[in-house]
C-alpha cells in the first residue's frame, strides 16, 4: 500500500472507527489506541482480532514513523 492510496482515506480502526495511519513497515496504525493492523499481501487485516497492542515505548518509535 502506499501512501497515496486512494483508499487510505475510508480505512478506519474496527473497534473505535476512527482513521488509521500508514506506517512503512507494511501496517496501519492507530495512535488513540495503541493498535497496529498488518498489511499482508497489501490487504489491511482490520479485522478487531488481528491488531495488535504496542507498548509505550514502541506507540512514541511509531508517532515517528507515521506517514501524514
Amino acid at each position: 500500500m502506499k501512501p497515496n492510496d486512494p483508499l487510505l482515506r475510508i480505512l478506519a480502526c474496527p473497534l473505535d472507527k476512527e482513521p488509521l495511519h500508514l506506517l512503512p513497515e507494511d501496517a496501519l496504525y492507530n495512535p488513540r489506541l495503541r493498535r497496529r493492523y498488518p498489511i499482508v499481501d497489501g490487504i489491511p487485516q482490520l479485522l478487531p482480532a488481528s491488531g495488535e497492542q504496542v507498548s509505550d515505548d514502541e506507540h512514541e518509535e511509531l508517532l515517528r514513523q507515521m506517514t501524514p
